[in-house]
């Protein structure tokens, strides 16, 4: 679908945070631009609880700089990390981040399917509480521009990082409502002691593969690796579920030990970079319009390998806790959304109830 190009123009971004801390990085994203990126003025400010969904501060917004200025300029094929911004931010809060794009912007940045809305308004509104923002008017509504990420300084000792495609991206989930299964963790995470709370970090995206690069699915998790999660901040451990794609896509044709092969390379690389890896088994997807018996041999194949090959730090049963007892090969019914690949909110909860916080 059609991704809009801006001039003169706020967009606000909510973000919910995992842990909490006295001060705060914002990173900004032109990895895909084929020109540098303008930044008129960036604020950000901690929402007040009960305006999930809007566009509505809440809070007081303060000035994001760069090297001490407000503007900044980002080059093609970069991402910008701020100046760090003194904000007391609660763990669990959402962070609005509004963004005056004076353009016309390159070619954008986004994450498609970020399952949270996008709002606009023209000029510079960035100190606006909310009354000039509409939901930005493109075919998916809920697009993420230009906004990578957040760094929060407190006193968790690193960052989990869940690598995954749509069913991590948490396409089928409630906008708005951060009901996606990292989501349901990072709550869980927030019920520990403090001294054992860690930040997690979603990089779903939605039809991603581990082989192939794929559309909106973007590059393959072995070409996103070293950016989407040994470059992340603080990392020390990723959950890596994928290839359910590479599998449906291909009608059950690929190879299960090409999949395989792409697992050991990233267990190698996060090892060699001190990272723990957590493998996910794939959930089962009989019903789904490219299901075949060849593509259930394989993802049986893999997720055996997974199970029992100890080349991870741990494994997640997710195919055990979501599977339908009486039809192991399909979801359970109450946790399909429909298309028999994506489980719903309570499926989702379900996946985050099977990861063991100690594994990670």
């Amino acid at each position: 679908p059609a991704v809009q190009r801006f001039t003169d123009t706020t967009l606000r971004q909510v973000v919910r945070l995992s842990t909490g801390g006295d001060r705060l990085r914002v990173r900004l994203t032109n990895v895909y631009g084929d020109a540098a990126l303008a930044v008129g003025r960036v604020t950000v400010a901690v929402r007040a609880a009960g305006l999930r969904g809007t566009p509505a501060l809440g809070g007081t917004p303060v000035d994001v700089t760069f090297a001490g200025a407000r503007a900044t300029s980002v080059p093609a094929g970069a991402e910008w990390v701020s100046d760090p911004v003194r904000l007391a931010a609660p763990a669990g809060a959402d962070l609005v981040v509004s963004i005056h794009l004076p353009g016309p912007t390159p070619r954008p940045s986004v994450h498609y399917e970020a399952v949270s809305t996008t709002w606009s308004a023209p000029g510079d509104a960035t100190g606006d509480r909310g009354a000039a923002f509409a939901p930005v008017s493109t075919p998916l509504a809920t697009t993420r521009y230009f906004l990578d990420g957040i760094d929060v300084s407190g006193r968790a000792p690193g960052s989990v990082v869940f690598l995954g495609d749509s069913i991590t991206d948490g396409v089928k989930s409630v906008v708005d409502a951060d009901q996606r299964y990292p989501d349901v963790v990072a709550r869980r995470v927030l019920r520990l002691p403090e001294q054992r709370r860690f930040g997690v970090l979603n990089a779903g995206l939605s039809a991603n593969r581990l082989l192939d690069d794929a559309g909106l699915g973007g590059e393959s998790v072995l070409a996103r690796f070293e950016r989407d999660v040994l470059g992340q901040t603080g990392v020390r451990t990723v959950v890596l579920l994928e290839g359910i794609n590479d599998i449906h896509g291909s009608y059950g044709a690929v190879d299960a030990n090409a999949l395989i092969g792409v697992y050991r390379q990233l267990v190698q690389r996060a090892h060699d970079a001190g990272v723990r890896v957590v493998g996910g088994t794939l959930l089962p997807f009989e019903g789904a319009p490219k299901y075949t018996a060849d593509g259930e041999a394989d993802r049986q194949a893999v997720n055996a390998w997974i199970r029992t090959s100890g080349v991870f730090d741990a494994v997640v049963d997710f195919d055990a806790a979501l599977r339908d007892p009486a039809h192991p090969t399909r979801l359970l019914p109450r946790y399909d959304t429909g298309d028999h690949v994506h489980p719903d909110d309570a499926g989702y909860a379900a996946m985050a109830d099977a990861v063991d916080l100690g594994d990670l």
